[in-house]
């Protein structure tokens, strides 16, 4: 049976991202890095909204799409260098996504809903585009978060953890209070968070 638009956009966003040279081990097996992280947003995406639309499924699996071809070390190690950084990739992404949804053979209209989502442009203001901030909120929370903190100073761990908590929806917090955190960063957590 041949496939469906959306099955070979899938395929085509996963093998591009299982292109990635950076490793992840987890379990013992190694995975790329970029194919590990879409795969999670899609898991993510289902517990947190199991009826979610294909639009906001494909952008969750393309979000990072062949991230490391943009290093971060290209920019100034500073904020403006930071978010100069990350608007260049979520084009990237964006660009990346839609040459394949057009390859697929879905229409302009599909094609800039996702485009939308994928360069955040109406996160508080969409419905979709909050779901998909919830689940990028909380795939780092669950699986980057202890890692991240263990390489930064408390401030640091705090200070990410009130701009992640400001992205996310009511609904999007409710889910990372039910995460599993070590004892000494749910503490942070819970730093973080208390007004």
């Amino acid at each position: 049976m041949k496939p469906t638009r959306f099955e070979s956009a899938i395929a085509l966003i996963d093998k591009k991202n299982s292109e990635d040279p950076n490793v992840y081990r987890v379990h013992g097996l190694d995975y790329p890095k970029e194919l590990l992280y879409s795969l999670r947003m899609s898991r993510a995406l289902f517990q947190f909204n199991p009826n979610a639309s294909k639009a906001l499924q494909i952008a969750a699996r393309a979000q990072h799409i062949c991230r490391w071809k943009i290093p971060r070390d290209e920019y100034p190690m500073d904020r403006v260098g930071y978010l100069k950084w990350r608007e260049t990739l979520k084009k990237m992404h964006a660009d990346m996504t839609a040459a394949i949804l057009k390859q697929v053979g879905y229409d302009d209209e599909f094609i800039n809903r996702i485009t939308a989502l994928i360069t955040k442009k109406l996160i508080k203001k969409n419905e979709e585009a909050q779901i998909l901030e919830d689940v990028v909120c909380l795939v780092f929370l669950d699986y980057y978060f202890e890692e991240f903190s263990e390489k930064h100073d408390s401030n640091k761990v705090i200070d990410i953890l009130q701009k992640t908590w400001k992205k996310m929806s009511d609904r999007g917090r409710n889910e990372a209070l039910k995460l599993q955190f070590s004892a000494k960063n749910l503490k942070l957590v819970k730093e973080a968070i208390t007004p």
